[in-house]
């Protein structure tokens, strides 16, 4: 009879540390996707007081672009309001798309390209989008990392238990793969 607690005891045992791993890991995981997440946002609030600078530096040559610069400004003010992960990339996909559009405007009119604040603004906007990238690439390998968590067996189970789901990709917002266009 001695002999049965003993293993019985230690089952229990196994099964506690069980549990308390599993959710420590949950919780780990969870927080490193939203520090993760964190990270994107760094980059965009990055973007986002960047450009405006180097934009006023570079509108007086560039006067006839308003339009651009106006959908800029809109892009920044709509990420600003934004509440969830969704609508902020959503916003952030916008302002890539006026970024863009720029970029065309910066390869129509070749005299702008010998200018040295266009040739910064151009050089600081490449460095920021591929920071932006980089950082939505880790933000999505530690989506799968946590997601692998929440639906493997057992963690799904304890996922469940404690109230744990599935965490979204950042994925772009659908008609970002057409190129913009430009006319004048």
């Amino acid at each position: 009879m001695n002999k049965t607690w003993i293993i019985i005891g230690v089952i229990a045992i196994v099964i506690v540390v069980s549990i308390f791993g599993y959710y420590n890991r949950l919780i780990t995981g969870s927080e490193t996707v939203d520090k993760q997440w964190a990270q994107v946002e760094t980059q965009y609030q990055r973007r986002f007081d960047l450009i405006p600078n180097l934009v006023e530096s570079v509108k007086g040559i560039m006067a006839q672009e308003q339009e651009v610069f106006g959908k800029i400004a809109e892009a920044r003010t709509r990420y600003a309001g934004a509440q969830s992960v969704n609508d902020k990339a959503a916003a952030a996909t916008e302002v890539e798309s006026a970024l863009a559009r720029l970029l065309v405007v910066m390869e129509n009119y070749p005299q702008l390209k010998s200018a040295e604040n266009v040739n910064t603004l151009m050089a600081q906007l490449e460095g920021t989008e591929n920071r932006v990238a980089v950082e939505r690439g880790r933000f999505n390998d530690e989506v799968r990392g946590y997601n692998l968590t929440v639906k493997r067996f057992p963690g799904n189970v304890f996922a469940r238990l404690f109230g744990f789901s599935e965490r979204n990709y950042f994925e772009a917002v659908k008609g970002s793969d057409q190129t913009p266009s430009v006319k004048f």
